[in-house]
C-alpha cells in the first residue's frame, strides 16, 4: 500500500543517501578515501558543520555559496541529492512495499553514482562495479521472480553483447568505441535484470544515447572527436526497462498477436 508516510521517509533517504553518493563519486575518481577526512569545503578546506550539509536547504539558504570563503559550490550536489529522492520514490510507486523494493533501492543507487563519474571523468569505478555485483549477488539470493540461473546467465549476455559490439565498433571505426568499465556494468546489470530485460536495456541505452547524439548534431553542438560516456544512457535504459519492461514486453506481443 502506498502511503505518504513511506514516500515522505524514503525522500528524506534518498536526500541523505544523494548527499553520501556525492561524496562517493568525487572521492574515487581523486582516489581519496570516503570517510576521511571529513566533508570539506574544495576550495578553501574548511571543515563543514552540520548546518552546511542539509542536503538541498543548505545549498539553498547559502546560495549556493561556501560559507566560509564565498567561493561558488557546483550545483551538482543539489541535483544529486534531489535525483536519488526522486528515484527512490519512484521506486516505491512502481514496486510498492516488498522485497523488490530492496533490490530496486540498491540498483538505482549503484547507477547513480556511476553516472556521476562518467559524466564527470568517463570512468565507471571497478570498486563500485564490484560492490554492484556483490550486492546483487546477496540481493537476489534473498529475492528471485526469475530462476537464479537466469540472472546468472544475464551477468554473461549483458556483458558478452558490449564486449562484442566494442570489438566490432572498434574494427570499424579503428579506436576504442566501449569502455571495459560499460562492459563490466553489464555483469551487475545482468544479475539484477535477467537474460530478457537485460537484452532490452541494450537495446534502450543506445536508443537513449543515439537520440542524444541526435539532439547534439540538430543543434550543431556535436564535435566528432569528443567522446561521449555510454554510462548515463546505460543506466537510463537498464532502469526504464526495469520499471516498465515487462509491461512494454507485454504490450508488444500483445500488438503483434
Amino acid at each position: 500500500m502506498i502511503t505518504a508516510l513511506n514516500i515522505i521517509l524514503l525522500s528524506i533517504l534518498g536526500l541523505l543517501l544523494g548527499s553520501f553518493y556525492n561524496v562517493v563519486a568525487i572521492r574515487l575518481l581523486k582516489r581519496e578515501s570516503i570517510a576521511f577526512p571529513p566533508s570539506h569545503c574544495v576550495h578553501c578546506y574548511h571543515k563543514l558543520a552540520f548546518a552546511d550539509l542539509v542536503p538541498v536547504f543548505s545549498y539553498l539558504l547559502l546560495k549556493g555559496r561556501c560559507r566560509y570563503c564565498s567561493e561558488k559550490v557546483s550545483a551538482r550536489y543539489p541535483l544529486g541529492e534531489l535525483l536519488t529522492a526522486l528515484s527512490f520514490v519512484l521506486m516505491y510507486k512502481q514496486l510498492g512495499f516488498n522485497p523488490e523494493l530492496a533490490v530496486g533501492l540498491f540498483f538505482v543507487s549503484i547507477l547513480i553514482i556511476i553516472t556521476q563519474t562518467d559524466l564527470q571523468a568517463m570512468i565507471i569505478p571497478n570498486s563500485i562495479v564490484l560492490t554492484g555485483v556483490i550486492g546483487a549477488i546477496g540481493l537476489r539470493v534473498w529475492t528471485h521472480p526469475l530462476p537464479l540461473t537466469n540472472y546468472l546467465i544475464a551477468a554473461f549476455v549483458g556483458s558478452g553483447i558490449l564486449l562484442l559490439v566494442g570489438l566490432v565498433s572498434s574494427w570499424f571505426l579503428k579506436k576504442e568505441a566501449m569502455g571495459g568499465g560499460d562492459i563490466k556494468l553489464y555483469v551487475f546489470i545482468g544479475l539484477i535484470l535477467g537474460i530478457k530485460l537485460t537484452a532490452l536495456s541494450i537495446f534502450f541505452a543506445s536508443l537513449f544515447g543515439l537520440i542524444f547524439g541526435l539532439s547534439l548534431i540538430l543543434t550543431k553542438r556535436f564535435e566528432k572527436q569528443k567522446e561521449i560516456p555510454f554510462g548515463p544512457y546505460i543506466a537510463l535504459g537498464s532502469l526504464f526497462v526495469y520499471l516498465w519492461g515487462e509491461r512494454l514486453i507485454e504490450w508488444y506481443l500483445a500488438l503483434l498477436l
